[in-house]
């Protein structure tokens, strides 16, 4: 099987998400990465292709050059990773969709709405396929969630509760912290800190294993760092379509936490909760019974769980095993799509949960300046 020519925006030395997006390309063996322009910086881009061992005529000095060049390439890349800041995501991959240079995208889709929609309008126009990277959907335990939803076994739903809380921005940034400056830069990051950040996560996971419609919030946001032009803590109530209620906590100023993503849906039949640190144990109760522990690979995984499964139950697996999911369904997608076949179904995130994310950060801001205001999710 021939390996998918992978090339990549963003991801240079020392940035976090892009090593994590290799590593999670790597791991079925895939992909292989072939070209990149990893830095906005000329020099810094040089040297993190010659230390990824890029040849030197791949790696460029910006996206734009390396979309054209690529494009025209006999053995020019087929797919490209755009793991920049989010202010950078909309630019970088229209140059590439425009060229029918499939697209995986990490999360939020944009820095804000206005950019989403123009990306939106990009994907509709290519035959390009776009993926954005929710890592969490990829979870075995959160496909077999998704599945129990599906299946009934919850009944119908009515309390969803989801929380993502962190506490490396309790104090100010230090200013040689990168990452920190850049997610707390409006600029760059968009008008959502935390909400932006965490908090589309959060909310991605929510409706994705509920399958749920959010019809209206109301959002109050904080910035409890002095000085900070961001939100980093926000508490959001919301309404789903056919009645459902939900309740998002997200923060990074809560000491004690460091990826502490949890989710919990209820239905009039039973309930199930689970916890990002512990991912290959889910809670289930039916109404009226003892609680059951489902692990993955244990005895009462689904096949759906099983099949996003790479080692015997008890060998834990969590985030990037997650990416990685991602990537292997993509891998299929783009193949399918090259045969001219019909894609295989996989719940991958794309560009609709890309805009719905941004609906609630753009949401979320509204109505915490109107007084934490329901607003609609339009």
């Amino acid at each position: 099987m021939r390996k998918i020519r992978l090339g990549m925006v963003g991801g240079g030395n020392d940035a976090f998400i892009g090593a994590v997006h290799r590593i999670a390309a790597r791991i079925d063996g895939h992909f292989e990465l072939m070209a990149g322009a990893l830095s906005s910086t000329p020099e810094k881009a040089r040297a993190s292709g010659a230390a990824l061992g890029l040849e030197a005529a791949r790696s460029y000095d910006d996206f734009k050059s390396m979309a054209i060049r690529e494009a025209r390439l006999k053995d020019g890349i087929e797919a490209v990773a755009i793991v920049t800041p989010n202010h950078m995501h909309y630019p970088a991959a229209r140059e590439f969709l425009k060229r029918g240079i499939h697209v995986i995208c990490d999360k939020p889709l944009t820095s804000t709405l206005a950019d989403a929609r123009r990306l939106a309008a990009a994907v509709e126009k290519s035959e390009a396929l776009f993926v954005l990277t929710h890592n969490y959907t990829g979870y075995p335990l959160i496909r077999q969630a998704r599945e129990m939803v599906a299946n009934g076994e919850l009944g119908t739903l009515r309390v969803v509760q989801v929380e993502y809380p962190q506490d490396w921005l309790t104090e100010a940034a230090d200013p040689a912290n990168k990452q920190a400056g850049w997610r707390t830069d409006p600029a760059r990051s968009g008008v959502g800190g935390s909400t932006g950040d965490i908090g589309t996560h959060a909310f991605n996971l929510a409706c994705f294993v509920s399958q749920l419609t959010p019809e209206s919030l109301a959002a109050d946001l904080q910035s409890f760092v002095p000085g900070r032009p961001v939100d980093d803590n926000a508490h959001v109530m919301l309404r789903f379509k056919g009645g459902a209620r939900g309740m998002l906590w997200c923060s990074q100023v809560a000491p004690g936490n460091e990826n502490a993503l949890r989710l919990r849906i209820y239905g009039e039949k039973g309930g199930i909760e689970w916890a990002q640190e512990d991912p290959n144990r889910m809670l289930f109760t039916r109404f009226g019974e003892a609680t059951r522990i489902l692990t993955r690979g244990g005895a009462g995984a689904s096949g759906v769980a099983n099949a996003v499964s790479r080692t015997p139950g008890g060998h834990p697996e969590g985030y990037l095993e997650g990416f990685a999911n991602l990537y292997v369904q993509a891998a299929g997608m783009i193949r399918s799509h090259h045969a001219g076949e019909t894609l295989p179904e996989a719940p991958l995130p794309g560009i609709a949960e890309g805009m719905m994310g941004m609906r609630f950060v753009d949401a979320c801001v509204r109505s915490s300046n109107r007084n934490s205001a329901w607003v609609a999710m339009s």
